[in-house]
């Protein structure tokens, strides 16, 4: 299996399983379903790079996820990244097939959408694996 497919699968996990996540979204995807209100999580775009060793396979696999909100202002949205990089980063990740060696936060943007209603909080993190 891909790594990218194996992280994107181990980060869908840890965000579903928590508790205090879910109690502020309506949901975390990967293809959002028509009418699903807001706020959400989306995990979305990313980059697959070789990140060899001496001995072994490694693989750096960049993916940015990415928070939807209605609420007026970032207040809301900023609250639910904050709680996704206090799952992900420098955390423990099973990623199936691979050895995790770390995750890292990247970076965190604040964006006003062509909507003017909606906020958008890219959030992208950098998972490094290996066999």
């Amino acid at each position: 299996m891909l790594p990218a497919l194996a992280v994107q699968r181990a980060i869908y996990r840890t965000l579903v399983e928590d508790a205090e996540l879910q109690a502020l979204v309506s949901g975390v995807f990967d293809d959002v379903p028509e009418g699903t209100e807001f706020p959400y999580v989306v995990i979305g775009e990313g980059t697959l790079l070789p990140d060899n060793y001496l001995t072994g396979f490694g693989r750096e696999v960049r993916v940015t996820l990415h928070v939807w909100s209605r609420y007026r202002g970032f207040a809301e949205a900023l609250e639910i990244a904050d709680r996704v990089c206090q799952l992900l980063d420098h955390q423990p990740l099973v990623v199936d097939g691979w050895e995790h060696i770390a995750t890292r936060l990247e970076l965190v943007e604040m964006l006003h959408d062509p909507d003017p209603s909606l906020r958008h909080v890219p959030i992208q993190f950098s998972v490094i694996v290996a066999r």
